[in-house]
């Protein structure tokens, strides 16, 4: 996945996150690692963190479809799946 689309991407879901005031500790560690990123350019820390985002979000679209969409929770799982 190219750089743009990675921080695209972690930015959509921490914006997502915060509108549905989920998890601040998560979002806190996700932008912790998106910083981290930006500086390093090593994924992991942002990997690791998006997988328990997508998670969350996976389960809150379960309850709600419209709450988020199908193109952000596709966008994550290339982001976590490769």
């Amino acid at each position: 996945m190219a750089v743009k689309n990675l921080e695209k991407t972690v930015l959509s879901v921490l914006e997502k996150l915060e509108k549905l005031k989920l998890d601040d500790q998560l979002q806190a560690e996700l932008n912790w690692c998106l910083g981290s990123y930006e500086y390093d350019q090593n994924p992991v820390g942002v990997i690791e963190k998006s997988s328990k985002a997508l998670e969350l979000l996976k389960s809150k679209r379960e309850e709600n479809a419209r709450a988020v969409s199908k193109k952000l929770i596709e966008d994550l799982e290339k982001l976590v799946l490769n």
